[in-house]
């Protein structure tokens, strides 16, 4: 299956919301080869396997968000109030766990499959960030020892500009009447 589904593909489809990398259900049903209706039907089939950690419907705010900062058409295809058809109620969005239990509900091989390339890229994700964390806490450390020295280094600068400085001219001896 990983050849069939790139894991570039599903990178593409994960997104940060709420403080968690989840996945919009209209992408994953597209993956899983089963309708948005299909995916939604077995989800609700087996609510008690999907804790709000799990699964959570997107606010108007959060999918206007999603739409601005992620394009528009296909996003915007996605909710349509028609009579023709289209979604009348705001996406639902997987989390890492919530996935791993999808497979568990739509019970297909497909399903199985690409729930291993999603899970492998949750994880090669989690590795990217942990990465940058230890590179940014590294940072912070650095930026907190120049900090600390920082006041050190101005009077270093100060006494050096002062002996740079010419010595003052002795006093004029007075000569005056007395």
């Amino acid at each position: 299956m990983g050849g069939l589904l790139p894991q570039e593909v599903v990178e593409q489809k994960i997104f940060l919301i709420r403080g968690h990398k989840v996945m919009l259900d209209k992408d994953l049903a597209k993956l899983y080869g089963v309708s948005t209706k299909r995916l939604n039907e077995q989800v609700k089939r087996n609510i008690n396997r999907f804790p709000d950690d799990f699964i959570f419907q997107l606010t108007k705010v959060e999918f206007q968000n999603l739409m601005f900062h992620f394009g528009t058409s296909s996003l915007r295809s996605q909710f349509a109030t028609s009579n023709r058809g289209g979604r009348r109620y705001f996406p639902y969005v997987f989390t890492e766990q919530g996935v791993a239990m999808l497979s568990s509900v739509l019970n297909s091989e497909r399903a199985a499959q690409v729930n291993i390339v999603i899970m492998r890229v949750f994880v090669k994700l989690r590795h990217i960030i942990s990465t940058h964390k230890d590179l940014a806490d590294k940072l912070n450390e650095l930026e907190h020892k120049v900090g600390k020295h920082e006041e050190d280094i101005k009077l270093i600068f100060e006494a050096i500009r002062q002996m740079m400085e010419p010595p003052p001219a002795p006093p004029k001896p007075r000569i005056g009447f007395k």
